[in-house]
């Protein structure tokens, strides 16, 4: 479905939404801190956003869209900083005080400013012709395992293993340049459980006791994290009876997929009688979110998502930026899951009672959450 302009709240957010819902899950800042001097949190997230600034500029440069692109991708990266040290001189500029939606809504308003549409496209493209072979292969792996736990298991893990292809991680989207990634050796080196944050078993239970009746999926990367990993675990819903929307991206930001490239992945999975590897499809929808970044603020959804997603009993929401720095402890109406990998060192604040106190730790951290 189209988006159109004019956006709405998620209908099944807990209400009132001004007193049950935030959008972004740490705080930078409290009440009692001076609003025109930074706080350490800030200071961290400031910096993060600064370290990933190569990284844009690189997959700017190469943009052949663009005119004069390596001489804009520059532009691009010295705004973009000078923009990040006024913040770290006055939080109240530029919109502020900072949260990751304004950080990440700063860089993609210049990036568009200057004419660059989708510096990932070329990338996200390689990804997928790479992805495209193995669905087939995923998915006869996890139909061979009988044991519908074990099943299960194996398809949450999956998604853990696809969505560690996230080039908004600097680390990451450098590791990526050089050696590319591989599917296969990400499960195999996945975290054993329990991950952080655990709620697989409370999942694994409500599982086997019933069938949702429609899920909401709002889907986060290209390539083998939308393919091999999200697809697959929809395809098992939809062969438990449920119906299954996935929310994609209005435009695109880093590598997220969105609504025209799902559209076309997914006609290109089906088979010529529309099957999903023998599963029927009829009850798989794709939804335009009406979402341009990589977090969302599930208070500004497009129409046709609100309209769709208004007698769900199942939201699941991927992803670092979606499912873990904006919507960790969003309270909704229906069984919900918040599930993605911890890819940044200095995102440490999962499992920290006193969040401003959050250290930085090293590696991935897997999360799984259910509300």
């Amino acid at each position: 479905m189209e988006s159109s302009s004019e956006m709405v709240p998620f209908p099944l957010l807990m209400t009132p939404i001004e007193s049950n819902y935030r959008a972004c899950t740490i705080p930078y800042r409290f009440d009692s801190d001076n609003p025109r001097k930074p706080t350490p949190t800030e200071i961290l997230w400031l910096d993060l956003f600064f370290n990933a600034t190569p990284s844009f500029r690189e997959r700017a440069e190469s943009d052949t869209t663009v005119d004069d692109a390596p001489i804009k991708a520059e532009e691009f990266a010295a705004r973009y900083n000078a923009m990040l040290e006024d913040i770290k001189r006055d939080p109240q500029s530029h919109g502020g005080p900072p949260n990751c939606i304004l950080l990440c809504r700063l860089r993609e308003q210049l990036l568009r400013e200057l004419g660059f549409k989708d510096i990932f496209k070329t990338v996200k493209d390689d990804e997928n012709a790479k992805a495209i072979p193995l669905f087939k292969e995923v998915v006869q792996l996890n139909d061979a395992i009988e044991d519908g736990s074990k099943r299960l298991e194996n398809l949450i893990r999956g998604i853990f293993a696809g969505n560690i292809f996230d080039l908004g991680s600097a680390r990451l989207a450098e590791a990526f340049t050089k050696d590319g990634t591989s599917f296969l050796a990400s499960c195999q080196s996945l975290v054993s459980r329990p991950w952080v944050v655990d709620d697989f078993d409370l999942f694994k239970l409500k599982w086997s006791r019933k069938s949702w009746k429609k899920a909401v999926i709002f889907v986060d990367n290209c390539g083998a994290d939308i393919m091999l990993g999200i697809l697959p675990f929809a395809r098992e819903l939809l062969k438990r009876g449920t119906q299954v929307v996935l929310a994609a991206n209005d435009l695109p930001c880093i590598n997220d997929v969105t609504y025209p490239e799902l559209l076309e992945i997914i006609s290109k999975l089906k088979d010529e009688n529309g099957l999903l590897c023998g599963v029927d499809t009829s009850g798989l929808l794709i939804a335009n979110s009406g979402n341009d970044l990589p977090v969302i603020d599930l208070t500004s959804v497009s129409q046709e998502l609100a309209c769709l997603a208004s007698d769900a009993d199942l939201v699941v929401l991927e992803g670092m930026g979606r499912g873990i720095e904006t919507n960790l402890y969003a309270q909704l109406k229906c069984d919900s899951v918040k599930i993605g990998m911890v890819k940044h060192p200095e995102r440490s604040y999962i499992n920290d009672m006193d969040l401003r106190t959050a250290r930085p730790a090293s590696g991935e951290r897997i999360v799984f959450f259910l509300r």
